[in-house]
């Protein structure tokens, strides 16, 4: 055969030995026994062309020989590495020496070096150990969600169950029962997952709680705002004002469902809202009162003692800013007006009533001052006096002046009594102990001893006048008592006085029984305060007419000096 070039011989002839398969470790000698037959041998003429182009086949070749190795050795480790970690007989817990055992008559495990059979054995150990870490993780995780689909569906398990509850009812489940993966499920799981579930199970029942108090209270707040609403239109209609009572309104109060509706829940009930309400009315009181004055300033209004409410009333609603005021306020403030006007009245006459006596005063001392028998007659008695005089022209009705002369005669006749039968002060002893007969004959006894002469006209005024009796009760303060009679006149003497004073003592103390009368006579001794005053009397006395007569004119110029101012 001819070929173009050397480089062509060259090639045919290497594939010649590629065709023989002659191997890269083959002598000359036995690549010339296989090959001298093939026409391809003659190519090269010279020996020396053919051993060149041999070495050089024998160079590629050794390289491709030691490429396929190569290959073939990575194909059996990864070959033994794949059933390694396919066969479920090796797992992350299994040891090399019982991989040996199980797998040493088989080729894949023998065509791979014992070095690099521990090496891929220990890999494959990893991978396993990973693999199965994950996969129980998913099996986990897996588990978990198909027991919380198990649990969520049994309506049997409550928030209050227990865990020992909650495995009885799951064993009685056919979704659980049926899994396999649930069975075989770790029990520190299957309980986290219970215990999820269970706080799942206690959030939504608080949160439903939460709402039906919500509702509640929504539901409360709209009954307190419906009874506030019936008290409004009550207190529209007239019937509650500030001045209502429950026990008054109760009846019309119960018999509205509004009523009805706020029995039984908690907060504020019935009777502290109608409290409240009434209270809310009371507190507007002062500026309702000032709007009413308004009204009635406007409308030139006085409210009298004896005005009377219904007139009041229509006063007030005539105007439109009356529109919003509470009925009871208007009561409340017709009240408080009207105990205004009765006290303004009082007080006139009382005041009336003060310059009234202070006329009859006057007009009583003139006529003690101008020495009047008050025995006669007024036609007589007016026929001395002089009527021009202040005190009494300041009487105009011819009756009143007639009254008050009465009056007079009357006061000089008690003084006259007063005079001939003077009561003794009662000590504080003496109103626990009955004054005994003979204690009064001691002391008239004592007076006639000591006999004094009988006063003038002018000393018993006077005593009278300047120093009336200080006793715990308010008496009347009399007039001084006329000028009493001497004994040459027809009196009586002080002897006679105490005699008929002694009388009349015993028969106001006269005793029931003769024992009685047998009993010892029982003798006070006068006190000293008593001594004192019967002093004061006897000096007071000694004064003379000129004395009694010039204290009786500043008296009379004192009384004419207040009279005008």
């Amino acid at each position: 055969m001819l070929y173009k070039d050397k480089k062509e011989a060259i090639e045919a002839f290497k594939e010649l030995l590629k065709d023989k398969n002659i191997p890269s470790n083959a002598t000359w000698e036995q690549c010339v026994k296989v090959i001298s037959k093939d026409p391809r041998y003659v190519t090269f003429k010279k020996l020396n062309e053919k051993k060149q182009a041999f070495n050089a086949y024998k160079t590629q070749k050794l390289k491709d020989e030691r490429e396929e190795q190569r290959l073939k050795t990575k194909k059996n480790r990864e070959n033994l590495e794949e059933f390694l970690l396919s066969c479920e007989r090796v797992t992350s817990l299994t040891k090399f020496y019982k991989c040996e055992e199980m797998f040493s008559n088989l080729e894949i495990w023998r065509c791979v070096p014992e070095a690099d059979r521990r090496d891929i054995f220990e890999d494959c150990i990893f991978t396993i150990a990973k693999r199965e870490k994950e996969e129980a993780k998913a099996l986990k995780k897996r588990n978990m969600k198909m027991l919380t689909q198990v649990l969520e569906n049994m309506s049997e398990i409550t928030y209050s169950s227990t865990w020992s509850e909650a495995q009885v009812l799951l064993l009685e489940n056919s979704a659980f029962k049926n899994d396999v993966s649930l069975l075989g499920m770790d029990k520190e799981d299957a309980l986290i997952v219970f215990e999820q579930h269970i706080r799942n199970l206690e959030a939504e029942y608080q949160q439903e709680r939460e709402q039906i108090k919500k509702r509640n209270k929504r539901q409360q707040r709209k009954n307190r705002d419906n009874f506030l609403a019936l008290l409004d239109s009550l207190h529209e209609e007239g019937k509650l004002t500030s001045m209502s009572l429950w026990v008054e309104l109760y009846p019309v109060i119960s018999a509205d469902m509004r009523f009805s509706a706020m029995l039984g829940q908690s907060g504020s009930t019935p009777l502290d809202l109608f409290k409240f309400y009434v209270e809310n009315l009371k507190a507007r009181f002062h500026d309702e009162k000032k709007i009413i004055k308004e009204i009635l300033k406007d409308k030139n209004f006085e409210v009298k003692p004896e005005t009377t409410f219904e007139k009041f009333a229509t006063v007030v609603c005539e105007d439109s800013k009356s529109a919003s005021l509470d009925a009871g306020n208007v009561k409340l403030t017709y009240n408080s007006l009207l105990e205004k006007a009765e006290t303004r009245k009082k007080e006139k006459l009382k005041e009336e009533s003060k310059a009234q006596k202070k006329i009859e005063s006057a007009f009583k001392w003139a006529l003690s001052d101008a020495n009047i028998d008050h025995l006669l007659s007024w036609s007589e008695v007016k026929e001395k006096l002089d009527m021009n005089a202040p005190e009494f022209a300041a009487v105009t009705s011819e009756e009143d002046r007639i009254r008050i002369y009465k009056d007079y005669q009357h006061e000089q006749e008690e003084s006259c009594m007063h005079y001939h039968h003077p009561k003794p002060k009662k000590s504080k002893r003496s109103k626990k102990k009955k004054r005994s007969h003979s204690a009064s004959l001691s002391r008239s006894a004592s007076a006639s001893r000591s006999p004094s002469p009988a006063p003038s006209h002018g000393t018993w005024s006077s005593d009278e006048g300047r120093k009336p009796k200080k006793t715990k009760k308010k008496h009347r303060r009399h007039s001084p008592a006329p000028k009493s009679p001497s004994p040459e006149e027809g009196g009586i003497t002080d002897d006679e006085e105490v005699i008929r004073h002694k009388n009349k003592k015993t028969k106001r103390s006269a005793p029931s029984s003769p024992e009685e009368e047998q009993e010892p006579e029982i003798v006070y001794k006068p006190k000293k305060k008593k001594d004192k005053k019967d002093k004061k009397e006897r000096s007071g006395a000694a004064w003379s007419d000129a004395d009694l007569e010039s204290r009786r004119a500043a008296l009379l110029a004192q009384l004419h000096e207040h009279e005008a101012d």
